[in-house]
């Protein structure tokens, strides 16, 4: 056996009824409901519920974890009993007995907790990060992103454009924000500058003759924080075409975002076509 799991904590379902399996996580959370011990146990994939009772060679250990602990446990798949299946799980409809408990890591007091959605002050946040990205929310908003990207990837490619990563460290380019500066330890006095943009570079992929290019191309801009925008560095599309006028533009990009949009918006609605309004009127209502 696996010196860590035969399973993830999202994978069991009734299929597995009777077999011995060995899960790794985190102690999400511990109920005692009369010297019985349920946990649930957490990793990447999901969650499952491990039930400890007294009779259990695992009991003993069972008795000290807490929350965030990290464990291995060992035990057999049986399902729920009658109206304790959870619909909302992937595992909901069965729970692991366990007879041995290992801890591969205790926790401290938690300085905030993982399991629940309470609000926090964002210096704590930030401070415990690695606990922040633990919680649902924040989890699933990172595996929102990348399969956001992965989608937009997928799409720009299937649009005949091909992938190039650019130099980080470059000649100043300004784009309407200060340079983020590197100095040069070879060249004493001499700086690099973070791009902005990837702007000369695939200025220079067009002039050497590839037709369409494009990146998820990080940026770094010395300006003030914004409400769309993380201070200091984001991600964007960039992309270029050779040979182009402004509709095909248009339509080289109105399908990709549009895509996106309807495959991870939720199913609100996305319009199909995009409303044209000129550049007076753009400066008018939104300043931009």
């Amino acid at each position: 056996m696996h010196r860590y799991r035969t399973h993830t904590c999202g994978a069991l379902t009734d299929a597995l009824v009777g077999e011995s399996v060995r899960l790794s996580g985190w102690c999400h959370r511990i109920r005692d409901h009369g010297g019985v011990l349920f946990i649930d146990l957490r990793d990447h994939y999901g969650l499952t519920q491990v039930v400890i009772d007294p009779d259990s060679p695992a009991f003993q250990a069972a008795e000290k974890v807490r929350a965030e602990w990290v464990v291995r446990i060992d035990g057999k798949v049986r399902l729920r009993p009658d109206g304790t299946e959870n619909a909302d799980l992937p595992t909901g409809k069965v729970e692991v007995y366990a007879v041995a408990l290992e801890v591969l890591g205790a926790a401290a007091e938690l300085p905030l907790p993982v399991f629940g959605d309470q609000d926090y002050p964002e210096d704590i946040r930030l401070k415990y990060r690695f606990l922040d990205l633990r919680r649902e929310k924040l989890h699933n908003n990172i595996m929102l992103r990348g399969r956001v990207i992965d989608g937009l990837r997928q799409r720009m490619k299937q649009g005949g454009f091909f992938e190039f990563q650019t130099p980080i460290l470059t000649a100043s380019s300004p784009e309407g924000a200060r340079d983020f500066l590197v100095p040069s330890r070879i060249h004493p006095g001499k700086f690099y500058a973070l791009p902005q943009a990837p702007q000369q570079y695939k200025q220079l992929i067009m002039m050497s003759g590839f037709d369409r290019y494009f990146q998820i191309a990080p940026c770094f801009r010395d300006e003030d924080p914004r409400a769309d925008r993380l201070p200091g560095e984001f991600y964007q599309l960039d992309l270029e075409m050779s040979f182009i006028e402004q509709e095909d533009v248009f339509a080289a990009m109105e399908p990709v975002i549009t895509s996106v949009f309807e495959e991870f918006g939720g199913g609100k609605p996305v319009t199909k076509v995009w409303p044209r309004i000129p550049y007076a009127e753009a400066l008018r209502k939104y300043g931009s």
